[in-house]
Order: structure tokens, then C-alpha cells, then sequence
């Protein structure tokens, strides 16, 4: 199966645009029980901050020297950076180097990654904002190729819950989430 990764990040961003615009309460949780929404979707737009930085090249202390805290307006904020990310991935050559935190890893490595962030965030604001939770199937599936391969390590990475077990017959939505530590059957606990 061939994944048209850049597709897909326009996918993402256009499935969060759309949780965002939902947002009312800002203070309200999500099942990321670290964050808030306001702290989610500012992970996100910072997320998206460093991608036209490191993918020009640019050191992560350089790039990080370059970062200007965000305003309050978020939904202006996401608006400006996901176009900014957006812009510079179709821009970047696909097997250049990006310096990582934790490696260097190429272009397309780095895509996959941010758009598998935005696709479980998606889901944790449309949880947190109670709007549609259904994500783009071919997004689902994308993701599913990052996640799945990985899931031994996942938890210990630190940054996922331990995984949830689900039926043999949940959806593949269902399941990534699992992977991930979110249960879509359980409601938000406030």
C-alpha cells in the first residue's frame, strides 16, 4: 500500500481545523488527562511551530530560538502555523535529514509522525468538545502503519497511556486509539 503522506497532512490538519472551530470551553478536559484543551491544542500549534524551522535546516536550538510564544487567539494562532507546515512540507524534500530531539530521521519520517499526532489529537479535542469522533478512514489507516509496529514500545516511550484492550471487532479507529491508551467507549470524566 502506498500512503501519500502529504495528502493525509492536509487530512489531519483539516480534520482538527474542524474539532477546533467546535471549541467553547477551553478549560474543558480531554482524555489526554494531562492537558486541558487549551493545553492540547497549544501541544499542537507548537507542534506545528517547528516544522517550518526543522525543515529548513535549522538546528533545534536555532529553530528553538525562532519560536514566539503564542497568543491567545488559538484558533488564529493553528490557522497560521498549520498553513505554515503545511506550506513548508510540500516544499521539503522528501529524504532530507531532520534533526529530532530524540534522532535525526528523514522528511517523510518526520511527516509521519507529526501526521499521526494531529490524528489522535483530533480525536482527543472532538472527545473533549463532544463534536464528531469519526476520523477520515485512509487517515486511520495511514496511522495505523506508524502505531502498530510500534506498539510494544508505545507505553514505554512515555508518551502514551498503557495501551486499552478492545474486541477483535472494533474499528480500526477503535483499535489505534487502544494503542494509545484512549478508550473510545469510556465517556470523558470531567
Amino acid at each position: 500500500m502506498t500512503i501519500d503522506w502529504l495528502t493525509l497532512q492536509y487530512t489531519a490538519h483539516a480534520e482538527f481545523t474542524a474539532r477546533l472551530n467546535a471549541v467553547t470551553d477551553w478549560n474543558a478536559p480531554t482524555p489526554d488527562t494531562d492537558w486541558n484543551t487549551r493545553q492540547l491544542v497549544t501541544h499542537v500549534i507548537e507542534e506545528q511551530q517547528w516544522v517550518p524551522l526543522l525543515l529548513e535546516g535549522r538546528s533545534l536550538r536555532h529553530a528553538r530560538s525562532l519560536k514566539r510564544p503564542l497568543s491567545s487567539d488559538l484558533a488564529a494562532e493553528w490557522a497560521q502555523y498549520s498553513k505554515a507546515a503545511t506550506d513548508a512540507w510540500r516544499s521539503a524534500a522528501p529524504d532530507a535529514q531532520v534533526q529530532l530531539s530524540y534522532d535525526t530521521v528523514t522528511v517523510t519520517e518526520y511527516l509521519r509522525e507529526q501526521v499521526s499526532d494531529v490524528t489522535i489529537h483530533t480525536w482527543d479535542l472532538a472527545r473533549a468538545t463532544r463534536s464528531a469522533e469519526t476520523i477520515d478512514e485512509e487517515l486511520i489507516a495511514a496511522v495505523w502503519t506508524v502505531f502498530e509496529p510500534q506498539k510494544e514500545t508505545l507505553e514505554a516511550s512515555g508518551l502514551f497511556s498503557s495501551p486499552v484492550p478492545v474486541p477483535e471487532h472494533a474499528s480500526l479507529q477503535s483499535k489505534l486509539l487502544a494503542l494509545t491508551g484512549r478508550d473510545d467507549r469510556l465517556p470523558l470524566s470531567a
